[in-house]
């Protein structure tokens, strides 16, 4: 079949890799000058399936309201006139039960593990390098109340099948040495070791250049302007330059975006843009940064070695489509940074802020929609990263009948 995907992230891109194995002529479309352009571009950089707690969770709704006021919270929630976020608001209020937490655990759980899996088989087939590091994720705490909170967690997780195992603080020092230097002491940890970290933006150009080689087409530089419906059928894609792009599927992968593209064709799903930040640190070989991928839940912020940097990254601002980065928000990584690893407090990072795809309650949205032809794989959060090959080989699954 001919498939048209829409976005050239990390979804999208790994959307037409699966697609092209399963030999269908794939083009895909992004208003970027190439690929992983806008969220993919500088995420936290881990695929960490022990972070599969969604941030709907009973814990959230007290500590919201205790960040409340705080521009430097891990979480802030803009108030606007946007019935889309009310209404994301509330439905995410609902997941936040434990009954609902386990299911969606369980849930996110099934397709990182999946597309982990995956992962660790494409790599070395088709030789992609992209700063990768295989030394698990560490979980650490600073705070003695979140630690023990952490433990019936990681049981949950282990249940499902990943492997997250508490460690005492002495165990979390001798698996990151440099965690030795923060100035606030750290409690305990769990501790996943099949987990990864990598640099999403490389990851996705090496996997788009691999599909481009297999006979995928990419059109950088094209805003989609609408779809054409007819029936319960997509014919077309309309091209803000005026040209119609037609195909026998139609896959959108929009991230945020991909809410505001369904809206006219009467289909809604429940993705709102949480906006997330990052800083990069460039590194030298006397600092005493990290090696092995670090979670902080406590504040919600993970760090990365990606080659001779170190990517810290996290939180979530709700505030509709604005892209712009708020000078406090990126003042608490820099704060977090130097707590920790005060051996960097003189290094001036770069930093950035993208939108991440949320549902309320973490789990993505993958497969076919009212329209036949017409399929989702959108809505990844946090995960994008960790779930990419994992969505892209369900979605193509759905499109050629065998999912």
């Amino acid at each position: 079949m001919r498939v048209v995907v829409l976005g050239a992230g990390l979804i999208g891109v790994a959307s037409a890799w699966y697609l092209s194995e399963d030999g269908h002529e794939v083009t895909v479309v992004d208003r970027q000058s190439g690929a992983a352009m806008e969220t993919s571009f500088a995420n936290g950089g881990q695929i960490s399936a022990c972070h599969a707690e969604p941030w709907a969770n009973p814990a959230t709704p007290w500590k919201a309201l205790r960040w409340l006021g705080r521009e430097d919270s891990p979480l802030l929630w803009r108030w606007r006139a946007d019935a889309a976020q009310w209404a994301w608001g509330l439905r995410f209020l609902r997941e936040c039960t434990a009954g609902r937490t386990h299911e969606n655990i369980a849930a996110i759980l099934r397709i990182a593990l999946y597309s982990r899996a995956l992962l660790k088989e494409l790599r070395p087939r088709l030789g992609l390098e992209y700063d990768q590091l295989e030394r698990g994720i560490l979980h650490f705490y600073t705070d003695l109340a979140e630690f023990e909170r952490a433990i019936p967690q990681a049981a949950l997780m282990r249940e499902h099948g990943c492997e997250r195992v508490v460690k005492t603080a002495a165990e979390c020092l001798a698996i990151e040495p440099a965690l030795a230097h923060s100035t606030v002491p750290i409690v305990g940890g769990t501790f996943t070791a099949d987990d990864e970290s990598g640099d999403a933006h490389k990851f996705t150009l090496a996997l788009a250049r691999h599909a481009a080689m297999r006979g995928v087409a990419f059109r950088f530089g094209e805003t989609v302007s609408e779809l054409l419906p007819e029936g319960d059928h997509v014919t077309g894609v309309c091209l803000a330059n005026g040209e119609t792009l037609t195909a026998d599927a139609y896959v959108v992968a929009l991230g945020s975006y991909s809410p505001l593209l369904l809206k006219p064709l009467g289909v809604r799903i429940p993705v709102y843009p949480a906006k997330g930040y990052s800083a990069t640190f460039e590194l030298t070989a006397d600092d005493a940064a990290p090696s092995v991928s670090l979670i902080d839940d406590g504040h919600k912020l993970v760090f990365s070695r990606l080659g001779q940097r170190l990517r810290v990254a996290g939180t979530a601002e709700f505030t509709g489509y604005d892209t712009s980065i708020n000078a406090a928000r990126c003042l608490a990584l820099v704060n977090r940074v130097q707590t920790v690893f005060p051996g960097l407090r003189d290094k001036q990072p770069e930093f950035w802020a993208g939108l991440r795809p949320a549902t309320p309650g973490n789990v993505p949205l993958i497969g076919r929609t009212r329209f036949a032809n017409l399929y989702l794989n959108t809505g990844h959060g946090t995960l994008g990263w960790t779930m990419a090959c994992g969505a892209g080989k369900l979605l193509a699954q759905q499109v050629s009948g065998y999912g």
